[in-house]
């Protein structure tokens, strides 16, 4: 006799393994034909024309480009920040309309407050996006993340008592302590000493290789985002900028520093973005 119950059951488990699969392969975050226009007195200013990426769950994604190329602009339409004039962003297939902490921002100034002390700014973070979780669990996953940027003796310490690097592991800590799907680095380093600089960037790939979620990067150093990064975004100048070509990294992971600089491969790659940036879109007045 034929078994309708069997039939049904195979059928449906053939349903959720198709719908399995494409979500596998449905990109994690994609920005689709993408323009930013701004009214002037002068008429319309277009910022970003047309720019198209895909970006895939766990990836680690630097941006290049010479200053006015619209590369915060791109990020804060991927925070949330601000809105496309034109084309839309999607996370997970939903489009991008306001700020989330689903997607958590890390800025060059820090943006801690001055009155609260290291963990009471990691702690406000957590404590609004986890209102209803027991203050005992909300603590220890402030010490958890102070602890994993190497902070626990400064818990105790405002920001005018640390050091410029102390106070960029914390704003690093505080957006990885609300677990965001997607972190976004807005040249975090760039205000740093280059010894610092390198502990940090150290630092950050360590965090990253264990907690892997997806980081967008803005950069204006090529041996930062060869080093860190598993695609390099070169953008176009502006005005009307948009992306000019995408390079992929290949080195393995975990990366050692000094392994990488000796690879003919990575001064090949660095020779192909300095021509992009400095003879193929040189800018004048960068």
């Amino acid at each position: 006799m034929f078994n309708h119950t069997n039939t049904f059951s195979h059928t449906s488990q053939q349903l959720v393994d198709i719908a399995t699969k494409r979500q596998q392969h449905e990109p994690f975050l994609t920005i689709e034909n993408v323009s930013k226009i701004y009214p002037t007195r002068n008429g319309s200013y277009t910022v970003l024309k047309e720019v198209n990426l895909t970006v895939q769950a766990g990836e680690f994604i630097c941006l290049i480009g010479h200053s006015g190329c619209g590369k915060s602009t791109l990020l804060n339409m991927v925070s949330g920040f601000n809105t496309p004039t034109q084309g839309k962003v999607l996370l997970r297939s939903k489009r991008i309309t306001q700020p989330g902490p689903d997607r958590m921002v890390v800025f060059q100034n820090y943006a801690l407050l001055p009155w609260l002390t290291v963990f009471d700014n990691v702690y406000l973070a957590v404590d609004c996006v986890y209102p209803t979780k027991p203050v005992a669990e909300k603590r220890a996953i402030v010490r958890d993340h102070l602890a994993l940027v190497g902070l626990s003796e400064a818990i105790d310490k405002k920001p005018t008592q640390i050091s410029g690097g102390m106070k960029q592991r914390v704003s690093i800590a505080r957006a990885l302590a609300i677990r965001p799907e997607v972190l976004i680095l807005d040249e975090p380093f760039g205000a740093l000493d280059a010894i610092t600089k390198e502990e940090l960037q150290e630092e950050l790939l360590k965090i990253w290789n264990e907690n892997r979620c997806t980081v967008l990067m803005i950069t204006h150093d090529i041996d930062e985002a060869l080093f860190l990064a598993d695609k390099l975004v070169m953008m176009t100048n502006g005005p009307a900028a948009t992306i000019g070509e995408i390079m992929k990294i290949h080195f393995p992971r975990p990366r050692d520093r000094a392994q990488i600089m000796e690879d003919p491969e990575y001064y090949r790659l660095r020779n192909h973005a300095l021509d992009f940036l400095y003879n193929r879109f040189a800018h004048d007045v960068d």
